[in-house]
């Protein structure tokens, strides 16, 4: 796999960590974006920079979540947060109650129910 496309699905997928490493090897011209990635390329990484890189959130990432909230029997609100309470606080300031419970999915997550279908996902 080259380096772009790896780089690309980093951002894709939240991967944070390996993001801020692959970024680190293309500033300091130890790799590029058309080489071939290995584990070698990372070995040449300086980790402690790359800790302060990802400690400094250098590349802007914000995770971000699905939470299914259980209104009542029948009933849910799917609501993208960073954590489960930011979903829980939105929910209540909105609905002016609290929901049964709450749960996260992976956007990649296909959830059906009767005949229908929903998929969240890129």
């Amino acid at each position: 796999m080259i380096v772009k496309d790896l780089y690309m699905d980093c951002f894709r997928y939240e991967e944070s960590a390996l993001a801020h490493y692959i970024h680190h090897l293309l500033e300091e011209k130890k790799i590029s974006l058309d080489d071939n990635i290995s584990k070698n390329d990372l070995d040449k990484a300086d980790h402690q920079k790359v800790k302060l890189m990802i400690q400094n959130n250098v590349l802007g990432f914000h995770k971000v979540g699905i939470f299914s909230l259980k209104m009542n029997q029948k009933d849910f609100v799917f609501i993208f947060a960073a954590t489960d309470r930011e979903a829980i606080q939105f929910y209540t300031e909105t609905f002016h109650q609290s929901p049964v419970n709450c749960h996260e999915y992976s956007l990649d997550f296909e959830l059906t129910r009767g005949r229908g279908g929903f998929r969240f996902g890129i």
